[in-house]
């Protein structure tokens, strides 16, 4: 009796280090941030917004950092195909952690990225840009149908700045 009460004394006593750690090392989870989805909603309407005071008729997507559509809006007189492309330049802002005006630079014909153009659902075109709040990427907007990718990214980046104060933590 005294052998298997020592015995299992010292299993105990081998298993209370790796106990402390398993305690102390709680990497097993990750934590993230994501915006709500009425910060979405109003990011997506000021973006819209934007657009309209310009006079172009747009969509607007917003995605969370991983890609998943939180908000679509598309203006009455938007093409048919905007919202669709609207929300593939946030999933690609969001997934290739960039703006797609830089992307398509740095994808383009000749351009050592350029394979990355066949990756499903990417779309290298100027108008998606990821949300950022305190350093950590929470999601991404896309707009479509302005007359440049340059002008969907103002749009994109207005929409950003009139949530901007609540993104801050």
């Amino acid at each position: 009796m005294k052998r298997i009460f020592a015995a299992a004394i010292g299993l105990v006593a081998l298993t209370l280090p790796l106990a402390g750690k398993a305690q102390q090392d709680n990497d097993s989870l990750v934590t993230f941030q994501v915006m709500k989805v009425e910060v979405a909603l109003e990011l997506a309407q000021a973006a819209l917004e934007s657009c309209r005071e310009q006079g172009f008729q747009v969509a607007v997507a917003v995605v969370d950092r991983f890609g998943v559509t939180q908000v679509v809006l598309r203006d009455r007189y938007a093409g048919p195909h905007t919202p669709s492309t609207a929300q593939r330049k946030a999933w690609t802002s969001v997934s290739f952690r960039g703006p797609t005006t830089e992307l398509a630079e740095a994808t383009a014909p000749g351009e050592e990225a350029f394979g990355a153009r066949d990756v499903t659902n990417a779309l290298m075109l100027g108008g998606g840009v990821p949300v950022d709040a305190a350093g950590t990427m929470v999601g991404g907007v896309g707009v479509s149908g302005a007359p440049s990718g340059t002008a969907d990214e103002d749009c994109a980046l207005a929409g950003i700045d009139a949530v901007a104060d609540q993104l801050a933590f």
